[in-house]
C-alpha cells in the first residue's frame, strides 16, 4: 500500500467542518444566512451553553420538500448558484449569502443535527437527522411552514475542538454579535435571540428605506448613534454607497462601531479602516474612532465573495474605486453637517450639573426664634452678605454684555444665538430661541483658523522645501515599488521622491511647513501605510498636525476678554464654517442646552 491514500468521507467532512464551523457563532451564522436566503421574514434563534449544547434556528421561509431535504445534507449540494450560458454553475454572479452547500453536512459531521421543514404547498413537514456524519432517512413529521434546524452537542465528534472553546458567556456574546450584524444588514427581517431562557435580542421588522434602516441601527448600535448619525447616499460608476456616519464628536476609543456590508453581506475589511480613518483624519485624534455603518451595493461580478472559508472577507475588482467612493462620500457628508455637534455632549454636561443631594425632609420646616433679643437684618446687610460670598473669584470671572447684538439680529434666526456674556474670559454664553449655547472660544477659533489654512493650502498647493542634500532611504523592494507607484499623489502633498535602484528611494523635496524632519522615518511610515491601508496617511496626518499646531498658536487664547461684537462675529463664522462643531481632536467647541432641560434641572418640569 502506498503512502498516499484517499481520506474517508467522515474525515473529509470533519476537516471541512473545521474550516466552516470554527465555533458556535460560525454555525449560527451559516444557519441564519440559509434562513435569509430562503426569504424568511422572521428568524428565531435559541442557544444553550453558549451554543455548544443547543442551537435552534427557526424561520418562516420557503421550506423544503422530502427530496430537497435529502439533498440539502449532502456535500456541495445547493440551490443558490445560477447556471451560465455554457451550462455550468456561475461562481461570479452570486446573489445569495450562501452558495457552497457545505454548512449543513459540515455541522452534521461534528454534531447531532435535525432538520424539520415544510414548504408552502405541502400538507405535512419532513424531518431528517445527522449524527457525527451519519445521515438518517427522511421521515414525515408535524411542523409549521418554514424550516427549523436544531444542533445538539456541537463538536461531540471532535472532542479536541472543545478544548479551544471559550467560556459560555464569551461564546454567547460571539453568537449575539453575529446575529446583530446580520440584523443590521437586513432590517426588513425580524430577529429574536434567546439564551438560557433569557431574551438577548428582539427586533421587529422595519419598513423599507433609510428611516427603517436607521431605526434598526439605533436598536443595535445605540439610540445615541441614531440621534447623531448623518445619512450617506452616493453613487459612482455603478457602485452605490448608503448608510449612516456618526458626527465626529460622537466617537469611541475603539473601532468596534464600524461596520461594512457588501450586497447585504457583513464583511470585515481593512478597506473600511483606512477609508474611515482618512475621512475623519481632520476631526479626530488617532486614538479616537467614529461610528459608521456603510452599505455597498454593486454588480456581483465586481466582487469576489469566495476568498474566505467563512465568507467573512471579500475582494473588490476595483478596490481603489470603492475606497475613493467611501472617503469622498464621508467627507462630503461631514462637510454638509456644518457646525452640528453630538447631542451626547449636552447630555454629559447636564449629567455633570444635576444636583446629587436633595434637601432633608425638615429643610423647609419653620424655625422657632431662640430666646433673647434679635434684630431683623435690613436689605443692605443682606446684599452685603450675599456679595461677600463671591470674594476671591476675581473681578472678571463673569461679564454681561448689554445690547451686544445688532438690531437686525434675533436669536430665532441664528443657530448659535446671540452673545449675552463671557465667563472666566474663556467661554462665550449665547442665547438661542429655545436654550443657551456655551462656546469654548479658544477651541472654536482654533478650528476656524485651521479650516482657513486648509482652504488656502488647497488653493495654492503645499509649499515645498528643496533638500540641500537629497536623502536616500533603503527599503525592501515591495515597499519601494509601492512608494514609486504613488509619486504623483505624494507630490501633491509636497513630498518629491524618485526611485533609486532596487529597494531604495531618494527624497528631494519635503513640505516646507515641516521644518526639521526625520525624512527616513516618515518614508518608512508611508510605506507601512500604503501596505496596510493603501493610503499615505502618515504624511497627511503630519501635515494636519503641523497645521493644527499653527492654528492653535494663532487663535484666540483662553483668558482674553472679547467684546460683544467679537463674540457675535465668532458665532457667525462658526455657523458658516464646516466642521466648526469640533476642534481638531474631535472635542466639542460648544455645548447647547435646551430650555426644557434647564427647566428640568430646577424642577420646573
Amino acid at each position: 500500500m502506498g503512502r498516499i491514500r484517499r481520506l474517508s468521507e467522515g474525515t473529509i467532512n470533519r476537516i471541512a467542518a473545521g474550516e466552516v464551523v470554527e465555533r458556535p457563532a460560525s454555525a449560527v451564522k451559516e444557519l441564519v444566512e440559509n434562513a435569509l436566503d430562503a426569504g424568511a421574514r422572521h428568524i428565531e434563534i435559541v442557544v444553550g451553553g453558549g451554543g455548544r449544547d443547543l442551537i435552534r434556528v427557526t424561520d418562516d421561509g420557503i421550506g423544503m420538500n422530502a427530496e430537497e431535504l435529502a439533498l440539502a445534507v449532502e456535500r456541495h449540494a445547493t440551490s443558490k448558484l445560477r447556471i451560465d450560458g455554457e451550462g455550468l454553475e456561475d461562481l461570479h454572479d452570486i446573489a445569495t449569502l450562501g452558495f457552497r452547500g457545505e454548512a449543513l453536512p459540515s455541522i452534521g459531521a461534528v454534531a447531532r443535527l435535525t432538520i424539520l421543514s415544510r414548504p408552502k404547498d405541502a400538507e405535512t413537514a419532513f424531518r431528517i437527522s445527522l449524527e457525527g456524519g451519519k445521515t438518517g432517512a427522511v421521515e414525515p413529521a408535524a411542523g409549521r411552514l418554514g424550516t427549523q434546524i436544531e444542533v445538539h452537542d456541537l463538536f461531540f465528534a471532535t472532542p479536541a475542538r472543545l478544548k479551544f472553546m471559550k467560556s459560555e458567556r464569551a461564546e454567547t456574546q460571539a453568537v449575539s454579535d453575529v446575529v446583530k450584524r446580520l440584523a443590521m444588514a437586513h432590517p426588513e427581517v425580524g430577529f429574536t435571540l434567546t439564551s438560557g431562557g433569557r431574551n438577548l435580542l428582539r427586533l421587529e421588522p422595519e419598513l423599507p428605506g433609510g428611516a427603517g434602516r436607521l431605526t434598526r441601527l439605533g436598536a443595535i448600535m445605540g439610540r445615541d448613534f441614531e440621534q447623531n448619525a448623518l445619512s450617506i447616499d452616493a453613487v459612482r460608476e455603478g457602485i452605490a454607497l448608503t448608510g449612516f456616519a456618526g458626527l465626529p464628536t460622537y466617537n469611541r476609543g475603539t473601532a468596534q462601531l464600524q461596520f461594512l456590508f457588501v450586497n447585504g453581506r457583513p464583511v470585515r475589511d481593512k478597506l473600511i479602516v483606512g477609508a474611515v480613518r482618512g475621512a475623519y483624519a481632520d476631526f479626530l485624534a488617532r486614538d479616537r474612532h467614529p461610528a459608521v455603518a456603510l452599505f455597498v451595493d454593486l454588480d456581483p461580478r465586481d466582487v469576489d465573495v469566495n476568498v474566505h472559508p467563512a465568507k467573512a472577507e471579500v475582494r473588490f475588482r476595483d478596490a481603489g474605486l470603492v475606497r475613493g467612493l467611501i472617503v469622498g462620500a464621508l467627507k462630503r457628508t461631514l462637510a454638509e453637517a456644518g457646525h452640528r455637534a453630538s447631542t451626547t455632549v449636552a447630555g454629559a454636561a447636564l449629567g455633570a450639573v444635576r444636583p446629587e443631594m436633595t434637601a432633608p425632609p425638615d429643610a423647609y420646616a419653620p424655625r422657632w426664634p431662640s430666646p433673647g433679643p434679635m434684630r431683623q437684618p435690613g436689605l443692605a446687610e443682606a446684599a452685603s452678605a450675599w456679595q461677600g460670598a463671591f470674594t476671591g473669584l476675581g473681578g472678571h470671572a463673569a461679564r454681561v454684555e448689554t445690547a451686544v447684538e445688532p438690531a437686525n439680529e434675533t436669536a430665532p434666526d441664528l443657530p448659535l444665538g446671540v452673545a449675552r456674556g463671557q465667563l472666566h474670559e474663556t467661554y462665550v454664553i449665547a442665547q438661542t430661541a429655545d436654550g443657551i449655547v456655551i462656546v469654548d472660544q479658544h477651541a472654536a477659533h482654533e478650528r476656524l483658523v485651521y479650516e482657513r489654512m486648509k482652504k488656502a493650502m488647497a488653493a495654492t498647493g503645499v509649499a515645498r522645501q528643496l533638500l540641500l542634500i537629497p536623502e536616500v532611504v533603503d527599503l525592501d523592494e515591495a515597499e519601494a515599488e509601492r512608494l514609486v507607484a504613488r509619486i504623483p499623489e505624494l507630490a501633491e502633498l509636497g513630498f518629491a521622491i524618485e526611485g533609486f535602484g532596487q529597494g531604495a528611494v531618494v527624497v528631494r523635496e519635503v513640505p516646507a511647513i515641516f521644518g526639521k524632519l526625520d525624512v527616513a522615518g516618515l518614508v518608512r511610515d508611508l510605506a507601512d501605510d500604503l501596505a496596510e491601508l493603501d493610503e499615505a496617511l502618515s504624511l497627511k496626518e503630519r501635515l494636519e498636525e503641523v497645521c493644527g499646531t499653527i492654528a492653535c498658536h494663532g487663535s484666540v487664547r483662553a483668558g482674553r476678554r472679547l467684546t460683544g461684537e467679537e463674540m457675535n462675529a465668532l458665532l457667525r463664522e462658526m455657523e458658516a464654517t464646516p466642521h466648526s462643531g469640533q476642534c481638531n481632536h474631535g472635542r466639542p467647541t460648544y455645548v447647547e442646552l435646551k430650555l426644557s432641560d434647564i427647566e428640568r434641572l430646577f424642577g420646573r418640569r
